[in-house]
Formats: C-alpha cells, structure tokens, sequence
C-alpha cells in the first residue's frame, strides 16, 4: 500500500472522513452516474455499479441518494451530463500525481484545479508524463480480522488476482482490470465483506521521502485536491515509512 494509502487509513481514524462526508457522497453520486450511463442501471448486470453502490453503501451514503444517481445516468432524471477529465504533475520532490476528475463544466475543473497546484508551487504536466508510471491495477481491501490469510488468497488467486499483501489491519489484492470483476464476484460468493473495491491506479516506481515536513507538505497538496468536489481520485506515487507516518500522526 502507497504511503497515500496509508494517510488516508490514518485520516480515516481521526475523523476526517466523516467531517465530509457530504462531499463523499457527491463522488459517489458521480461514479454511479457513469456507471449506470455507460453500462446501464441494473447492478445485477453492471459489475461496475454494483461495486460502487457497495461502497457508497459501506460509507452510509441514503439509498434515496444512490437511485436517483443512477436514474440521472440512465436518463429517467435530467442532470447526468458529466465529462471525465484527467489532470497530471509533480508535487514537491517529484512525487507524481494522477488526478481523475468529474465535472458538468470542464473551464471551472481546470482552473480549480490549476488553481491548487499554483498554490503548492507546482503546475500541469504533459499528459503521459506522470501516468505512463502507472499501471491500471484493480485493487481490492479487505478487513485482516474477517478472515484468515490463507483461506483469502486461496480465493482470490483462483479467481485471477495477482496479488495479496496485508498492510497493518487490511488485506490489499491487486489483480488486472480485466479480472477486477470476477475476483470481486469470488469474494462475495466466498461472504468475504469488501472494504473498498475500485480499478485504481498504481506505480510500480516509488518516490520515498524520508522527511516528514516534505511528506505533511505532499499530503496537504494531495489533501487540497482530493478536496475538490470534482476531484474523484487523486493517485500519487509517494512511499513514506512507519517512521515518517508516525511524525505525521502525532502532529
């Protein structure tokens, strides 16, 4: 697990999440939106939705709310006009940032989002530049006090994962995108719950940084952006260690 990853579980335990969870709840709507427009409403069918509405529904998102933004996608409701955008740059000490956005307006997107990036003292790459790093991954999180190591992987490798690795209190399966659904589809026919399950983006080649003021400082970016409501995911390639993390941790 990224060291982004990492902030984010120890953010998650402080509280952050709840404090916007409005804002969580606005992402959510729109990757159902997309979801449900480009491989229709029906989660039975659509793997895509139904694991979206899993995750929404892990984070108390109202069911009222998950509907109406799949009715928005499939056209019962007006207001499912979104286009995605994907903006790339450095952050401080050549960490390399991969942002997804979402938005009914892409001239607002941008200059938000430019915006954040002048503020931390950074600027828009060439597209390519950052994300050919990357590699789309399907990447799935499991709670470690639900279930035994070996029976999880016995799952998930049968079902195509490529990889499983247990961070702290969470199992993390990786697999190609192409298998994100049928080793998803595996876990719940095993009633192996999900924490969170989405095709993500990961680098094999990590930047660590072993000062913890330049890592609070990447976090902050990474924090401001992810901030956005247009923003969806904010993928980065920052590797810090326990050390560092527990700086960050204790202020």
């Amino acid at each position: 697990m990224s060291g982004h990853s990492k902030w984010k579980t120890i953010q998650h335990k402080k509280g952050a999440a709840d404090a916007k969870r409005g804002k969580l709840f606005s992402k959510f709507s729109k990757e159902l939106l997309i979801a449900a427009r480009s491989g229709g409403g029906d989660a039975d069918a659509n793997s895509t939705l139904r694991t979206i509405v899993q995750n929404a529904r892990a984070a108390n998102m109202p069911m009222d709310n998950i509907e109406r933004a799949i009715k928005k996608g499939t056209g019962e409701l007006e207001g499912g006009q979104l286009d995605e955008v994907v903006y790339e740059g450095y952050a401080e000490a050549g960490v390399g940032l991969v942002i997804k956005v979402l938005t009914d307006n892409k001239n607002r997107a941008s200059a938000e989002i430019r915006h954040i990036f002048t503020k931390h003292g950074s600027s828009f790459a060439q597209q390519g530049a950052v994300s050919r790093a990357f590699q789309r991954k399907g990447k799935i999180l499991v709670d470690a006090a639900t279930v035994e190591e070996d029976d999880l992987m016995a799952v998930v490798l049968d079902a195509g994962a490529e990889d499983l690795q247990r961070e702290d209190e969470q199992f993390e399966i990786l697999c190609d995108p192409t298998q994100f659904t049928p080793v998803c589809q595996a876990l719940e026919q095993a009633g192996i719950a999900m924490q969170n399950a989405e095709v993500s983006m990961i680098s094999e080649l990590q930047v660590p940084i072993a000062d913890a003021a330049v890592a609070r400082r990447v976090f902050r970016f990474i924090e401001a952006l992810e901030d956005n409501e247009d923003v969806q995911n904010v993928y980065s390639n920052i590797e810090v260690d326990d050390a560092v993390l527990a700086q960050l941790e204790a202020g």
